[in-house]
């Protein structure tokens, strides 16, 4: 059985970050529906308990704790690099002002750890090795660890055109077509850390 696709809020009055951050999202859950809200009024005015998680700038967070802290589980405050303050404590955060691939690793390693329970785009995920062939994992973990095609070519011993094959045939069998969504689908099946991305 498929549950229903998730739906993420952005409450950011940035509208470049939050433009920025729906996109990320929406490449690491293709199913996902993500709808931004410049402020909170425009989040209460929509169907505020029907996300699944909230992404929040540290100003709105502030301005509306009480509803927050109701729902903290489901709460990432955007920061911009500085260390959270003291009160925050518990409180999850995304840096925001970092280059992507490590906003994708700490996006990952939210959904690995404290979000997987949460978040599910499948229920029935099938195992690992009934979906891909011994050859076609060995690929993926190369790619998701940001090997080029040549470079896995050459490190697993066979041609170019045959790597491209593993990859178009790995992009059909899991109906994933960004490297973000096969390295969420590598990490949360075990294939590799996220801390190795």
């Amino acid at each position: 059985m498929i549950n229903a696709a998730p739906e993420f809020a952005i409450v950011d009055g940035n509208a470049l970050s939050a433009l920025g951050l729906s996109t990320l999202l929406q490449s690491i859950v293709p199913t996902a529906t993500v709808r931004t809200f410049a402020t909170f009024q425009a989040l209460t005015d929509d169907t505020p308990d029907t996300y699944v998680h909230y992404f929040v700038s540290g100003q709105i967070f502030v301005d509306h704790t009480p509803f927050f802290l109701q729902r903290l589980h489901k709460t990432i405050v955007l920061s911009h690099g500085l260390p959270a303050p003291a009160q925050w404590h518990g409180v999850r955060t995304l840096n925001i002002c970092q280059d992507q691939q490590s906003l994708l690793r700490d996006l990952v390693g939210l959904y690995k750890s404290a979000h997987q329970r949460h978040v599910e785009v499948q229920a029935d995920i099938p195992p690992v090795a009934q979906l891909l062939s011994n050859r076609e994992i060995e690929v993926l973990i190369l790619a998701v660890k940001g090997l080029k095609n040549r470079d896995i070519a050459d490190r697993l011993n066979v041609s170019l055109s045959t790597v491209v094959t593993h990859r178009k045939n790995i992009t059909e069998k899991l109906g994933i077509k960004t490297l973000s969504g096969l390295t969420i689908f590598a990490v949360t099946n075990g294939l590799v850390e996220a801390n190795l991305i």
